[in-house]
């Protein structure tokens, strides 16, 4: 690998105009377009958040290799009949500020994340209660069966009461400047040495971890790196030794470097639009007053006007795989034979516009992240031409994913970019999120932000939940998908690769969700 020396009097590279701390033999340093944006777990139920706090925190259970299930702090989990689940809790395993885990952490810990301020009370949505009958035991008691609860919460990790409440920040939050978004106490493999966002987040490893590290780290440096030349640059010039995502058109270049492998592989994350299906007028655009998505058959025109092939082919570069719902293979309730696109046909969108009433077509807004997702950017811009087509005039508005949600909550686009990974790789959880009708109170439909609604998808959802026969569930499910492709609730494009790259004699692990877990990282040499 090409490394800065051991002991080198430079205390970061300058690549590319971004200053990075330069590798050395037992540092690991790595970069990615999209930080987390607190270190708090319970704060933003988001992928590059979860996905990192994964190294610090744990749960009671977690995902191996191959995303099966397996014992984290908790040794083992029973079903407590219909009424809920038992865990057997880890006994000896301490906080990185060495104070001892035990069930009034979990309990803890449950009653932060299931709080109105938490991102991630979704978890809990059925739980009635906890309770604590030992130390190294906690019972969670749900108001029906809840089949799927265990793998609910692999990402639902445990905080340390005592730290957590001296720190001031018994609930959380992200938007304050509260300890726990810059400070971390958990633990996982590794520990948080410091932080400066938009800037560098140093680990070392956590020497009293009760586990069995499969790395061989010292300390591991993260650097975002959003712009993708800079991210190519830093990796070329050693500066990291792992940047992810590659830029697709830069996938080549890397290869054909001696010192760079490339891997490939296909993520859970399937990417789409959605329509503010609610307003009674549109948010950003202009179509005689009224808010032609609404209609099943100006969003079905619109679906049969994208060339997702065209997307997939020349913005994706042949990498990803053309999506037909929301869900991909290997997520359970996947069925390929409903895995089906709607063809490419303008002549019928122009038909099914006309016969909405827009035959002179209306204006709009689309609104994307720019650093989001792979080329999230790109694809957003290549719809004005395509459905310019069929009379349709698209503003196209992409804004940092830091800012992103907020507008989406606010109803601040007409038509938007999504992508979605389901955290429970069961076909429920989009379902759950996406389809449902908003309840807070049910928590359902948090990341519906256009407000679909069918009354049979809401019915339906509760007993996909609780159902355990697994062909009368798979039937429920292949309903579900039938009516979101009928209604055509959003428009499915792809599912998104998964393209890292790392510098020669360096071993990662790719899973599906696209986690990076530093405690699977090895360096030659």
């Amino acid at each position: 690998m090409l490394r800065a020396p051991a002991g080198s009097s430079f205390a970061a590279l300058l690549v590319a105009g971004f200053l990075v701390t330069p590798a050395t033999a037992s540092t690991f340093t790595w970069s990615t377009n999209s930080e987390p944006t607190t270190m708090d777990p319970h704060a933003a139920a988001t992928a590059p958040v979860l996905g990192f706090l994964n190294n610090i925190y744990e749960g009671l259970v977690r995902r191996g290799r191959d995303m099966a299930l397996e014992p984290s702090l908790a040794t083992g989990w029973e079903p407590i009949g219909s009424e809920g689940w038992r865990f057997t809790l880890r006994e000896g395993v301490t906080f990185h500020d060495g104070a001892a885990f035990d069930a009034d952490d979990v309990v803890f810990s449950f009653e932060r994340a299931s709080s109105e301020a938490s991102d991630v009370k979704t978890f809990f949505a059925t739980v009635e209660r906890i309770e604590a009958p030992d130390d190294f035991t906690v019972e969670f008691y749900t108001e029906k069966p809840d089949p799927l609860f265990v793998s609910g919460i692999a990402n639902w990790l445990i905080m340390d009461r005592d730290w957590t409440e001296e720190r001031g920040a018994a609930l959380p939050d992200a938007q304050a400047a509260t300890v726990t978004n810059l400070a971390a106490n958990g633990t996982g493999p590794f520990r948080l040495v410091s932080r400066t966002p938009d800037s560098e987040t140093v680990l070392e490893p956590f020497a009293d971890w009760w586990d069995t590290p499969g790395h061989n780290l010292t300390r591991a440096v993260y650097n975002p790196l959003a712009a993708a030349g800079t991210r190519v640059a830093a990796l070329l010039s050693g500066a990291v030794d792992m940047i992810e995502p590659v830029p697709l058109q830069d996938v080549p270049r890397l290869e054909a470097s001696p010192d760079i492998e490339v891997l490939t592989g296909i993520e859970s994350r399937v990417i789409f639009f959605g329509f503010d299906h609610q307003s009674e007028s549109l948010a950003m655009g202009e179509a005689g007053g009224g808010n032609p998505f609404q209609d099943v058959r100006v969003r079905r025109a619109i679906y049969r006007a994208i060339d997702a092939e065209a997307i997939v082919e020349r913005i994706m570069r042949g990498q990803a795989q053309l999506a037909g719902l929301l869900i991909g293979p290997g997520v359970d309730g996947y069925q390929p034979e409903d895995d089906v696109r709607l063809p490419l046909d303008l002549e019928a969108a122009e038909a099914l516009l006309a016969e909405a009433g827009y035959a002179d077509g209306f204006r709009f807004t689309l609104r994307c992240t720019n650093d989001r997702y792979i080329n999230d950017e790109a694809i957003c811009t290549a719809i004005p031409p395509m459905l310019a087509r069929i009379g349709l005039e698209v503003d196209v508005v992409t804004v940092p994913v830091s800012q992103y949600w907020g507008e989406l909550q606010d109803g601040q686009f007409d038509m938007y970019l999504l992508g979605w990974s389901p955290g429970t790789f069961d076909a429920e959880h989009p379902m759950r999120f996406l389809l449902a009708t908003p309840n807070e109170e049910l928590r359902l439909g948090s990341w519906n932000f256009g407000t679909y609604s069918h009354p049979r998808i809401d019915e339906l959802v509760p007993s996909i939940q609780e159902e355990l026969d697994p062909v009368t569930r798979q039937a429920m499910i292949d309903e579900v998908h039938a009516i979101l492709k009928d209604d055509v609730a959003y428009v499915p494009l792809h599912i998104q690769p998964l393209v890292w790259a790392v510098r020669a004699g360096v071993e990662v692990q790719q899973r599906p969700d696209n986690f990076f877990l530093l405690r699977w990282v090895r360096l030659d040499g």
